[in-house]
């Protein structure tokens, strides 16, 4: 009969342990090496401002200062201006729904039209996900499909943009009531702030 030594019984079983934490500890910090290269270094006040030079100087740059000079680029600035308050401290503004399409050629995804102390703006929720197992959009603007033009809206948003292509500023919109019920709300972003 073959008699194996407890000793060899245990180097045998612990063998494969350390094999296989070894295996993880180096795949752990093989991961951790790859983030810490991933992360870009954030640029000093200098390279900040020779970078924005650099871009002033380009074609995009040249264009994006002739709009800003223009005067749908100080309407458009205006208009931001005018709610950047209430961006800034997320409060209420009320809006009412003047179109439910967005700018011909507009490229913002799903989004209404909204005026807000008699100036338009764009009200834009970012694109339409669709479900990929039903191939139904999901559930998550279903509310917003249900407003009307001259709906009255109460709207709280974190950002409001422009872009020369838009003749509006773009309010990100985060929070939606009309009637004193929320049709929306952005859920918070996922490893993020």
């Amino acid at each position: 009969m073959l008699f194996i030594k407890p000793t060899k019984i245990i180097y045998v079983l612990i063998l494969p342990l350390i094999v296989v934490s070894g295996l993880v500890f180096a795949n752990r910090e093989i991961k951790n090496e790859t983030s810490k290269k991933s992360s870009p270094k954030p640029l000093s006040a200098a390279e900040r401002k020779a970078a924005l030079k650099k871009w002033e100087a380009s074609p995009d740059g040249i264009n994006y200062k002739k709009w800003e000079a223009s005067p749908a680029g100080k309407k458009v600035y205006a208009g931001a201006a005018k709610i950047r308050k209430h961006i800034k401290d997320y409060t209420n503004m009320e809006g009412v729904v003047t179109s439910l399409s967005l700018p011909p050629g507009s490229r913002l995804g799903f989004g209404v039209m909204v005026r807000i102390n008699d100036d338009d703006y764009i009200l834009a929720f970012g694109p339409e996900k669709s479900d990929t197992f039903f191939l139904n959009f999901n559930n998550e603007f279903q509310q917003l499909h249900s407003l009307k033009v001259n709906d009255k809206i109460i709207i709280r948003s974190h950002n409001v943009s422009y872009a020369p292509k838009y003749l509006y500023p773009i309010v990100s919109g985060d929070y939606i009531e009309r009637d004193s019920k929320i049709i929306y709300k952005r859920a918070p972003r996922k490893g993020g702030c």
